[in-house]
């Protein structure tokens, strides 16, 4: 993890109040998230975990549950044992672990299914790379917290699976999806929002998210120059020149095929690629990327972000195009100003994590019956028919940000205070 950097004398922090807003953070953390998926959310007849679950807690058990859901808990879990050494939070790592192995992973052919039905048969054997790229974050993660060395291998081995099967060797990238034994298919579409194109934002940032876990647990040179390339890339082609945005959908040659922005896309990618930087460890990267994460949070603060503290969806050329304020861009926003804050120690940084998580509170944190809601429209009111629990909404992105928020914000707080006493 990158060192705080001393906070000049005059600069207006406060330590108290950050240390207030990290109590409160890891207080919804331990108090509420992680609780909730141990109690709520393990399937104990089926063995594994819920699919479906509403805001007042009715289960759904007929549906399909995805591999992502699993990594995902796996990913949560796994980190929150690592940094406070529970044993509920290793039982549930051990449980997500087991799920993933023994439901979505094909022997046969490699790699992980998208889907099994509620009885545990295979639902939809294609090959999503960006699935694939939540199992070796998860697997590594895994690792880490318990020191195994099996989910390393099996990380490592997938990582090697997607280099040889998911790698477009003409113009670059990795492409969408594959069938069960990895040969091309028709619709490659991640799901039914997303544009049925070859390549895309979404799938090339989790993968460097992954590689970048997978590289810190096994600094291997070839993983190291294959996340190396895969940054260049996504500066190159991914992100739109001058913009401070990053496009979302492309051709097999890196075609821009759509317009929009998510907001919440490029304040995760601003503290992502700032990770893989620094994880592959060249100045002149670390530098360019440094730069680019303070420009992004600057654009997301000017055009995303709303007068109450959320984050919007969506906007395009012309404007705001999705004002509903999802879960997970809050989540993403508080780590993506805080690190631009450790950055370039501008203010207005620091003020908009801390205001985004004074919106959570207010209109997203679900004081009845846990967890958080999925999201809220511009005027505050839930979203229709949204669950608490299904194959998209899981603990990684409120989760992630208990434990990154709770640490940079002690360790700002600290810098600070050590500055004050100099």
């Amino acid at each position: 993890m990158r060192p705080v950097r001393p906070i000049p004398g005059d600069f207006p922090v406060k330590p108290d109040l950050l240390l207030n807003y990290a109590d409160r953070i890891e207080s919804d953390l331990r108090g509420n998230v992680l609780p909730f998926w141990i109690d709520r959310v393990v399937d104990v007849a089926g063995g594994a975990f819920l699919g479906a679950l509403t805001n007042d807690l009715v289960p759904d058990h007929t549906v399909e549950r995805g591999a992502l859901l699993s990594s995902r808990i796996l990913w949560t879990f796994a980190a929150a044992h690592r940094r406070y050494r529970d044993p509920a939070y290793l039982a549930m790592a051990d449980l997500a672990a087991r799920d993933l192995m023994r439901h979505f992973r094909d022997g046969e052919h490699g790699g992980y299914y998208w889907s099994v039905n509620a009885d545990g048969t295979v639902a939809r054997d294609r090959k999503q790379v960006y699935g694939q790229a939540f199992a070796i974050y998860a697997l590594t993660a895994y690792h880490s917290a318990t020191g195994r060395r099996e989910p390393l291998d099996e990380a490592i081995a997938l990582h090697r699976l997607i280099e040889v099967r998911a790698r477009e060797p003409r113009h670059g990238g990795y492409l969408e999806a594959f069938d069960r034994r990895w040969q091309p298919i028709a619709d490659m579409r991640l799901s039914a929002v997303d544009l049925n194109e070859p390549k895309s934002q979404n799938t090339h940032l989790h993968i460097m998210e992954a590689y970048t876990t997978l590289l810190r647990a096994w600094p291997d040179a070839g993983l190291r120059r294959a996340l190396h390339e895969l940054v260049e890339l996504m500066l190159a082609r991914i992100l739109a020149p001058g913009t401070g945005h990053l496009g979302l959908f492309f051709a097999e040659d890196w075609t821009p095929r759509s317009d929009r922005i998510s907001y919440g896309h490029d304040i995760e990618a601003a503290w992502l690629f700032t990770e893989a930087a620094d994880a592959i460890g060249d100045p002149a990267l670390t530098a360019r990327i440094r730069a680019l994460a303070v420009k992004i949070a600057d654009v997301t603060l000017a055009e995303g972000i709303d007068a109450d503290g959320g984050v919007f969806n969506e906007g395009g050329p012309a404007g705001l195009t999705n004002t509903n304020k999802e879960w997970w861009p809050q989540a993403e926003a508080i780590v993506g100003f805080l690190n631009a804050y450790e950055i370039g120690r501008d203010e207005r940084h620091l003020a908009a994590a801390l205001h985004c998580w004074d919106f959570i509170e207010r209109f997203l944190i679900d004081r009845h019956h846990g967890e958080w809601f999925r999201g809220v429209t511009r005027d505050g009111r839930l979203l229709d028919n949204e669950l608490k629990v299904s194959f998209w909404k899981c603990p990684y992105h409120n989760g992630r940000t208990g434990l990154e928020a709770t640490r940079r914000l002690r360790a700002i707080a600290g810098a600070a205070g050590t500055t004050k006493a100099h």
